[in-house]
């Protein structure tokens, strides 16, 4: 089917930013000053297209990354909204993973914030090129040209300022084009309404100096034009344009403007900015693809008629079409009806509808092609990063990662007859966010959720009893605490069962050995001469992988482990795979115990903005909670803290620190990484776990 857009004119956007910094305001502006929507939605209102969870219009923030299609100056643009609150990064994580250029939004007061570094990150992960909006320049305490050098020092960037601003907080009246060199005087009351006139002699010399150094950054990019600047002094504006595109695109500027969404001002500049400066699908490096995990590399060429590839990015439940499986179509053409195969799973399914999303709202599309970003049904076993693609030609694409739960609460039907019910809804919504999970406690008998935060679980629930009706009782919020090891420990076990008939035997020697941060765990197999027979390896591992999921020193999964099975015998006839596996999970919780355990604990890295008066106050609040002071800094006349504090001491901080500064401090947090737990509470921690579960 012939294209209605080139694939040249197709842009794949996302929008990120700190939470508060405008991301969705940005986004309905866009919406419509495009014709896509005919009012303007409010966050604040509850009003806004791209919120359209019932948890979202009440809390004001974005919770679910949304998508939508826009066109603008004969281009078609998707554009996904993304969660600016830690507790969602995974909804960032995915998109950002699929898009190929992002819009980087930053407050003009608040500068970079935390969450603004850890999206950034996230997107320096996937190599996505970006231009930046500085946000609320009609705020008391903006400071256009203090974002700018915040974003170069405290995110290594190299920016390039595209437009100035006129004014700023109450006086901001428009804009200074520095490649056109015309002032935008957006006009009042009219949204969006504005007029191009000269610049005003006052501000032309500022002008001037800016507009230089966008030139030296420009030619910098290419000889050709470097060579051009160098004769000439300047760059005609096409010039100017193409070796923006070129260094944008390259990850090599980042192109800054400027606006206040919520006035309506600088959005349609910042389109101009998406088209001109931003990606195509055909023009990101070729996607890097297997045909099998194991094997050598090949590159995807971005084109309707090669092999069809895509990504799933997001799964959705959906309660009239049963599930919503969103992708990015890397190479090829899907068709609706067609049969694809799902390469991660090895699976064939048949598409049963291709729909391209508007928020919660649908359009039925025949085909899906080249750089489409469209929700698929009827891919009823596919997950979060699986690889779909023609089955004559498997593909394996990179899938995506995603961090490790933090805190878990324990959760049961409000009524027995319920429990059916509740089962099925955290089996739908694990399947919709890979960051959330579900256990059975076998001590407790408890069934244990866990996220990436208090907001997190506590939407979970919201949404269990809104869109599943199961109303569910929960204990408090609990640490996620990790197991590992610190020594290097050898030892056997000899599982021999007789009762009867065909007995049990397995004899193992196992090595344990500690492994840095972050490196998981790993099986070696050093068994030569056919002690242990091939077929009895994969028990061993999977006993010792049982083993690790409760460790034997508190209960609390194992990280960071390797473990090596290095002799053993066997029985021909009373060896089975049941009797290895049961020799693997006894000698793992045998030789955890003597090789040093350490209970380890989420440190989150803190950021406090306090005024000068409650600083004290702030400092002793954070080391009170076991915390540590990384550095302070003054920005737009408040004190910014900056600390890692343990997971377990946060718990309700918001409402001690509003306590502390009478409601004029704030703060925000992350996960940092994990630390080992202090001896004294290591102990704490058992006792009480020990205790509970006696209870239970």
């Amino acid at each position: 089917m012939a294209r209605t857009t080139p694939i040249s004119k197709i842009r794949n956007i996302g929008i990120m930013a700190h939470i508060d910094a405008g991301k969705t305001t940005v986004m309905e502006r866009m919406l419509y000053f495009a014709g896509k929507t005919h009012k303007l939605g409010e966050t604040h209102e509850g009003s806004a297209t791209m919120d359209f969870m019932v948890q979202e219009r009440e809390r004001g923030i974005t919770i679910q990354s949304a998508a939508t299609t826009l066109a603008w100056n004969e281009h078609l643009v998707t554009l996904i909204d993304t969660p600016g609150h830690v507790d969602f990064t995974v909804e960032v994580e995915r998109s950002l993973r699929v898009l190929d250029g992002a819009v980087a939004l930053f407050c003009a007061v608040g500068g970079v914030q935390p969450q603004s570094e850890k999206v950034w990150r996230q997107s320096e992960k996937y190599a996505v090129p970006k231009i930046a909006f500085v946000n609320k320049m009609d705020r008391v305490g903006a400071n256009f040209f203090g974002v700018l050098e915040e974003i170069e020092k405290e995110l290594g960037a190299n920016t390039a300022a595209v437009v100035l601003p006129i004014g700023c907080s109450e006086t901001f009246q428009g804009i200074m084009n520095l490649v056109s060199m015309k002032a935008i005087i957006f006009d009042e009351p009219e949204a969006g309404a504005f007029h191009e006139e000269d610049i005003a002699p006052s501000m032309l010399e500022t002008a001037k100096t800016w507009r230089a150094r966008l030139l030296e950054k420009c030619a910098e990019q290419d000889d050709a034009l470097l060579e051009k600047f160098l004769e000439t002094g300047d760059l005609p504006e096409e010039d100017i344009w193409r070796g923006l595109r070129q260094a944008t695109i390259a990850r090599k500027l980042i192109p800054v403007f400027c606006g206040t969404a919520f006035r309506n001002k600088g959005i349609q500049q910042l389109l101009d900015g998406i088209v001109s400066l931003l990606p195509a699908p055909n023009e990101i490096p070729p996607i890097i693809s297997a045909a099998n995990p194991d094997e050598t590399v090949i590159e995807l060429e971005p084109a309707d008629d090669s092999p069809f590839s895509a990504l799933a990015f997001k799964v959705v439940p959906n309660k009239h079409t049963g599930k919503l499986t969103y992708i990015r179509v890397y190479s090829g053409t899907l068709t609706s009806g067609q049969s694809v195969y799902n390469s991660t799973q090895g699976k064939t399914q048949r598409v049963g509808r291709i729909l391209r999303m508007h928020a919660n709202h649908s359009e039925n599309l025949e085909t899906a092609q080249t750089g489409d970003i469209v929700a698929i049904v009827g891919l009823a076993h596919t997950r979060t990063g699986d690889t779909i693609c023609d089955e004559n030609r498997p593909v394996h694409l990179t899938s995506i990662e995603f961090p490790t739960p933090v805190v878990s609460i324990a959760i049961a039907p409000s009524s027995p007859a319920d429990n059916d019910k509740l089962s099925a809804a955290l089996f739908k919504l694990t399947d919709e966010d890979p960051t959330f999970t579900v256990s059975f406690d076998q001590e407790s008998s408890e069934t244990i959720i866990s996220g990436m935060g208090e907001l997190h679980l506590e939407i979970i629930v919201d949404r269990l009893k809104r869109e599943f009706g199961v109303a569910a009782a929960v204990g408090r919020p609990e640490v996620v605490y990790r197991e590992t090891i610190t020594q290097v420990v050898k030892g056997q076990y000899r599982h021999v069962k007789q009762s009867g008939g065909r007995g049990q035997f397995a004899h193992i020697h196992l090595r344990l050995e500690p492994l840095k941060a972050g490196e998981g765990f790993e099986f070696v197999n050093e068994v030569v001469g056919g002690r242990i027979p091939t077929q009895y390896i994969p028990a061993v591992k999977k006993g010792i992988v049982k083993a690790m999921l409760s460790g034997a020193y508190a209960g609390y999964p194992v990280v960071n482990v390797r473990a090596v099975l290095f002799d053993g015998s066997h029985h021909e006839v009373d060896s089975s795979d049941m009797a290895f596996e049961e020799a693997g999970r006894a000698a793992f919780k045998e030789l955890s115990l003597k090789a040093g355990p350490l209970l380890l604990e989420p440190l989150m890295s803190v950021e406090v903005t306090t005024p000068e008066d409650y600083m004290g106050a702030a400092v002793g609040s954070i080391c009170q909670r076991r915390g540590r002071i990384e550095t302070m800094e003054e920005k737009s006349g408040q004190r910014v803290i900056h600390g890692l504090v343990p997971l377990s001491e946060l718990f309700g901080y918001a409402t001690v620190l509003r306590g502390l500064s009478q409601g004029r401090a704030g703060f925000a947090m992350q996960f940092e990484h994990y630390e080992a737990v202090p001896f004294f509470l290591t102990e704490q921690i058992i006792a009480a776990r020990r205790e509970a579960n006696k209870i239970r």
